[in-house]
């Protein structure tokens, strides 16, 4: 069964993550540089055999308007549907993942050196994206 992706989209850096093959758990994939996105995608994509879908988290406000890079991860969900029209995009609301994020860290034991890692960070929230995804679906 094909996996999903996830992305957290910051301008310097993107927080990827991806299901297990069976769509159940989410687990943290990697961390790259924004520029190299539809090309780390694509390349996943074919590596993997095909995408089952892609989850883009979407920045919003607490009062539910958009941030300062709400048009750009639009773009990015654009593009994915342009370029790779055979996968499902789906857009996720991702307010409060960076926080989770510090918070789980800081659960899981890890000092404050490492959860400064923003990369790190954005590879957590990418996964709280993307379990979030799979336990809204109905069963």
């Amino acid at each position: 069964m094909p996996r999903l992706l996830a992305i957290d989209y910051g301008n310097k850096r993107v927080g990827l993550a991806v299901t297990d093959p069976l769509q159940l758990i989410a687990t943290p994939l990697d961390t790259i540089h924004s520029k190299d996105l539809f090309d780390f995608v694509k390349k996943y994509h074919q590596q993997e055999g095909g995408l089952a879908g892609i989850i883009v988290g979407m920045p919003r406000t607490l009062l539910n308007e958009a941030t300062d890079v709400t048009s750009a991860v639009v773009g990015v969900v654009r593009k994915l549907r342009r370029e790779l029209p055979e996968v499902p995009v789906h857009e996720v609301d991702e307010r409060f993942t960076s926080r989770m994020a510090h918070q789980a860290l800081r659960d899981g034991g890890l000092g404050q050196k490492a959860r400064r890692d923003k990369a790190l960070v954005d590879r957590v929230s990418a996964t709280i994206i993307l379990q979030s995804f799979l336990d809204s679906r109905p069963l």
